[in-house]
């Protein structure tokens, strides 16, 4: 693991901690409830099909569960941060960031949930990498998975791009529903995204997909989105905590092995969070874009820290201990399964 640098100015994306760390999440924990944190995207699926079918509440049994949902993970760790919820899926940009804000001691990674199901979607006419030069092309959020994702690509091409949408390239962090309508006006070029988005996009007139994410990947392996949970609560509450991760066991599990029921379920959520019904034959292409694993691939989080530092929207941080996979290796030996790995083995 790499040692931190002295703390320096925080960049200008970086989380914002607001209250203290270990005051909010303590009278969160305290409560006899659990908050799940959670996006309207595929990538969240385990989410989606877990809340839907009352996975999770069943799994918490006397705990009360409760649910809010974001559009980007900055959004995601600052409500952890603030006790608005005890516990989120996000993707790795956003966990290694808010690692590093709370020098630690904020939150764990407890499990694995998606890889892949992330890439460049543009327009008719931009046929190769080369043809990007000059035009604007949004992410979710700021700081947030793909926003990094788009960078470091940027950056690997010696392309210069700034976090005011300059440069050889306009990036635009906009929400994904925001995104898939500019791109039908063509106000956008194209947009890098997590599905569902990613195969709405796909289904425009002219649109195709330019980078598939896992072709950036050693092996096509990487991790998009995890359970992490409060560091509060996990010390104070691990029953809860292994409740939770027994409802996320039972989602994978249903994604991975009764497809159909889980994609009724799933479309059945982001109808009731997004107000439209999602078309079938794309939410199913949609899901077949994404692996659901409990693994949380970790060393993908730390090549991501790598990048995420190489653009310029963090600074060195040690990630030793962002893993608290115990609990999880305890469930998994109960069904006779392999244990899963964090980066120190």
């Amino acid at each position: 693991m790499r040692v931190p640098a002295p703390p320096r100015r925080i960049p200008a994306v970086a989380l914002a901690l607001g209250l203290a760390v270990t005051g909010c999440a303590a009278d969160a924990a305290e409560e006899d409830t659990l908050t799940l944190g959670y996006f309207p995207n595929l990538t969240h699926a385990p989410a989606l099909v877990g809340v839907e079918n009352g996975i999770f509440a069943d799994a918490l049994g006397d705990t009360a569960f409760d649910t809010r949902t974001f559009n980007g993970g900055p959004d995601a760790v600052n409500a952890l941060f603030s006790g608005e919820v005890d516990a989120a899926y996000l993707g790795p940009s956003p966990t290694v960031n808010g690692w590093y804000q709370s020098e630690g001691r904020a939150l764990h990674i407890v499990a694995g949930a998606a890889t892949r199901g992330t890439g460049l979607v543009v327009r008719e006419g931009i046929d190769d990498v080369g043809d990007l030069a000059g035009t604007t092309l949004a992410t979710p959020q700021l700081g947030g998975t793909q926003d990094v994702a788009l960078r470091w690509f940027a950056l690997e091409r010696g392309w210069e791009v700034d976090t005011a949408g300059g440069g050889d390239l306009s990036i635009l962090p906009q929400e994904n529903p925001e995104a898939v309508e500019a791109f039908a006006l063509g106000e956008i070029d194209g947009a890098w995204v997590p599905e569902p988005f990613l195969s709405r996009l796909l289904a425009e007139d002219g649109a195709h997909l330019l980078v598939d994410e896992a072709d950036l990947w050693p092996g096509g392996e990487y991790v998009t989105t995890h359970l992490v949970v409060s560091a509060e609560l996990l010390r104070e509450h691990p029953e809860r905590v292994e409740d939770l991760l027994r409802g996320h066991l039972e989602a994978v599990d249903l994604l991975d092995d009764d497809p159909d029921t889980a994609l009724r379920a799933a479309s059945a959520r982001l109808e009731e969070l997004t107000g439209s019904t999602p078309d079938p034959d794309l939410t199913a292409a949609a899901l077949g874009n994404i692996a659901f694993t409990v693994d949380p691939a970790a060393s993908s989080l730390l090549t991501g820290a790598d990048r995420a530092e190489a653009i310029g929207l963090l600074d060195p941080v040690d990630l030793t201990g962002i893993y608290a996979l115990d609990p999880l290796n305890a469930l998994l030996a109960e069904d006779g399964r392999e244990p899963v790995a964090g980066l120190e083995g």
